[in-house]
């Protein structure tokens, strides 16, 4: 019996797979529209229908961006599904189409096949030098906007004076002109010279400053509330969660009668210690008064007495500690949330932190990253690192395994200060050397 059941078991495994099999062009050919639909989606609500240009004046730089990441993940999974559409009909036959027809897999008509592949082709075709230049490999993940000091305007600014300068060719992507992607034989202090010189000569530089000005505050604002919404939303989270939700529902099944007063070792041996100091207090305190000596059954009512306060104040941390597990799931849950409904504020929130960072002097580079590698990855940072672990142990209510702290505080800034000096090197090298000059002169 059980041998028969297993093979049927199998059989159906088996069939389910060769149907996915079966079903492979038709199943390609749909999440390859989809894409279509999706990319087709984005130019009729937000372009008037037409193609996703970077060069768009109708939206700004970090909505653009959000719209490029987009594009490509669309364009990448039609093209993926179209080659994988090929190649099944490739090896499809018209036994494999007799096969698909007992087993009841009705493939669409051909009118409707070519239908959708026409209409894929007429929305992919668009952006065929896009999707060239995308699946190249990037110097950089990022812009870096070289700003001009006394101004401080950024590249929403000269790109109204781009159809004044001579030779210029204006089918480039304006998101090539990067400062880490390029190296000119004029040094850039000239170029930039030069840039703001144009700039100052140019008749519209008042409104081009002002409109500036006002996307950059407009930028600032959104960064800033973003921050506060990151730190607020998961705290009133927990919170709310921990008195509404958690809190009743931990109360309800942790009656008094059945309780644990204690969930671990560390929590008793500190509930000890209060209770033999509480005893050497009351003996302390008649040895200096020359009160008359305590009988043993009022020391031992005054030590039931403290030993019922010391029991009920760790029975309420060790719900605390309980809560906190729960609450924390809850307020994890709201901060990925909103990291998931907040796209559009994360782009603008990487342009603003961008323009803060790579804005700041070299001076002020190395002072930050040496105070940032002193805190986390310095010498005196497991002492740190074993204050945090231990608050977090206790906070969830578990006992402080000394193995795994030594062990994290062993691995993790060892890894975190590899990714920093990565980071110095791939990056902060080529934006501003005299900056990573400065932070070895200062570290020395």
């Amino acid at each position: 019996m059980k041998n028969s059941v297993f093979s049927q078991k199998i059989y159906s495994f088996l069939l389910s797979a060769y149907r996915w099999y079966l079903q492979t062009p038709e199943r390609s050919l749909e999440q390859a529209y989809q894409a279509a639909l999706q990319i087709k989606a984005i130019e009729d609500e937000h372009f008037n229908g037409q193609k996703i240009d970077y060069k768009s004046t109708i939206h700004s730089n970090s909505v653009m961006d959000y719209f490029e990441s987009d594009l490509k993940k669309q364009l990448k999974i039609a093209q993926m599904r179209l080659t994988e559409f090929k190649a099944s009909r490739w090896f499809s036959n018209e036994s494999h189409q007799k096969a698909a027809h007992k087993a009841g897999i009705e493939y669409p008509s051909t009118s409707l096949i070519l239908e959708k592949l026409r209409f894929i082709d007429e929305v992919i075709s668009k952006y065929t030098n896009f999707a060239i230049e995308t699946t190249s490999p990037p110097i950089v993940d990022k812009p870096i906007v070289d700003r001009p000091q006394i101004l401080q305007v950024d590249r929403a600014v000269t790109q109204p004076l781009q159809p004044k300068l001579a030779n210029q060719n204006r089918e480039l992507n304006p998101k090539k002109f990067r400062k880490v992607d390029t190296t000119g034989i004029l040094p850039r202090s000239i170029l930039n010279t030069i840039t703001r010189l144009q700039i100052e000569l140019d008749p519209n530089s008042e409104e081009d400053v002002v409109k500036n000005f006002r996307q950059a505050q407009k930028r600032t604002i959104i960064s800033i509330r973003f921050i506060l919404l990151l730190i607020i939303v998961p705290l009133l989270t927990h919170q709310i969660a921990k008195t509404l939700v958690v809190g009743p529902i931990v109360q309800h099944f942790r009656s008094p009668e059945t309780e644990e007063v204690f969930l671990n070792e560390e929590m008793e041996e500190e509930a000890l210690r209060k209770l033999q100091r509480f005893e050497e207090e009351i003996k302390f305190q008649s040895f200096i008064t020359n009160a008359s000596p305590l009988y043993p059954e009022e020391l031992e009512n005054k030590l039931k007495e403290k030993a019922s306060e010391i029991a009920e104040e760790f029975r309420v941390e060790s719900a605390n500690a309980i809560k906190n597990v729960f609450a924390d799931i809850f307020a994890v849950a709201a901060f990925i949330w909103l990291l998931v409904v907040s796209k559009s504020s994360i782009m603008v929130f990487k342009d603003f932190i961008d323009h803060v960072v790579y804005g700041l002097s070299d001076s002020a580079k190395a002072f930050i990253i040496i105070l940032f590698t002193d805190v986390f990855v310095g010498f005196h940072s497991p002492h740190g690192w074993e204050v945090i672990l231990e608050g977090i142990s206790r906070h969830w209510g578990l006992p402080a395994n000394r193995d795994f702290i030594f062990l994290f505080i062993a691995t993790f800034p060892v890894i975190l200060d590899t990714i920093f000096k990565y980071w110095i090197f791939r990056y902060l090298n080529r934006i501003s050397p005299s900056a990573v000059a400065t932070y070895r002169n200062m570290n020395e």
